[in-house]
């Protein structure tokens, strides 16, 4: 039924499994060097620049640091997906992004964290081995638009810890993009090499590639727009991701780019897939504009629900495609992803 959904809402048909792509490693060095590697430069200069500007600019309201923020945040998103090597050494990627927060710890801790006004977690040091409920965007979110948080204890300690939140960002950011650049770029480069223990073929390699495009799919199309909708009965929109900042439907939108970008780069050789591909990002990013609702606060309108759903059911399609059709063309096979624990 999506299937047949996203031939009518994208005047799709379905394609025939291709020849398999002619070249794995030239395949793999693309997308590392074009699409691996930009993003993380990206996300270490944002990193690097939020940390500057909150050393100037630490109010809650300020534009400037709001504005840092949220070019940080935008960079995570285009890397979110690619959930393996650098990112997931000491937990860097949960550093960055404890999302979601089912329970609620981030916005508990955080005021904890204020109440108790310890200095001493303030430091690069002492804010390192705190939980990583107070650390990454999210737990920012919250001291720049949480109302409550906001204003809780005293402004220069609340200061001081957008200040070290803000440096933990950029150091994680800056120690990921050190690692990819001194060597698992080379890694994931030369994998089938015989001295290569991490990826014995170069079918794992583009596996690896594979596994995140799907990863990207299923974080989007089962947490950022699933979680809100929840049933027809029960809708959650307080659920739905950066809420408080008003960044819902932005990061589907971002996301569905990045994903563009990776998918059209693994359907090389198959013209008919990238365009496949394309089109749908394409679908899910005007849609997701088309709905006027950041916040996915439509989820509670029976009437307007349906519009989220169908850009949900697109992105499902897409998830289909990649397994059968983009799995056939790289000769590979969709295995477990990062979210599942492989």
């Amino acid at each position: 039924m999506k299937r047949l959904l996203a031939v009518l809402c994208l005047g799709l048909l379905p394609i025939g499994a291709g020849a398999e792509v002619s070249d794995r490693g030239a395949l793999i060095a693309s997308v590392t060097d074009q699409h691996i590697l930009p993003r993380y430069a990206a996300l270490a200069e944002t990193g690097a620049a939020l940390a500057e500007t909150a050393e100037a600019h630490c109010g809650a309201d300020d534009p400037a640091l709001r504005a840092a923020w949220g070019l940080a945040f935008d960079a995570w998103i285009g890397v979110s997906h690619l959930r393996f090597g650098p990112s997931e050494t000491d937990n860097r990627a949960f550093a960055l992004a404890f999302w979601p927060d089912s329970r609620g710890k981030t916005p508990k801790a955080l005021r904890a964290m204020i109440l108790k006004g310890d200095e001493s977690v303030l430091t690069p040091e002492g804010f390192a081995i705190q939980s990583i409920a107070v650390q990454g965007y999210y737990a920012m979110e919250y001291l720049l638009y949480d109302p409550e948080i906001a204003t809780l204890g005293s402004e220069a300690f609340r200061c001081d810890l957008v200040r070290a939140m803000a440096g933990q960002i950029a150091a994680v950011t800056r120690a990921i993009e050190a690692d990819w650049r001194a060597s698992y770029a080379e890694t994931l480069r030369r994998a089938g090499a015989e001295d290569n223990a991490v990826y014995r073929t170069e079918e794992e390699g583009v596996q690896e590639l594979f596994k995140a495009l799907g990863t990207g799919l299923q974080v989007t199309a089962d947490m950022r727009l699933q979680r809100p909708l929840g049933s027809f009965e029960r809708p959650r929109p307080n659920r739905a991701e950066a809420r408080l900042s008003g960044r819902s439907v932005r990061h589907v939108i971002l996301s569905a780019e990045a994903l563009d970008e990776l998918a059209g780069m693994l359907s090389a050789g198959s013209p008919s897939l990238a365009a496949q591909f394309h089109e749908g990002f394409d679908y899910v990013r005007a849609a997701s504009v088309a709905l006027d609702d950041p916040v996915l606060a439509t989820v509670s309108d029976p009437a307007k629900r349906l519009n989220i759903e169908t850009i949900q059911a697109v992105l499902d399609d897409l998830r289909e495609i990649a397994a059968v059709e983009l799995g056939s063309h790289l000769g590979v096979v969709a295995g477990f992803n990062a979210l599942d624990g492989d």
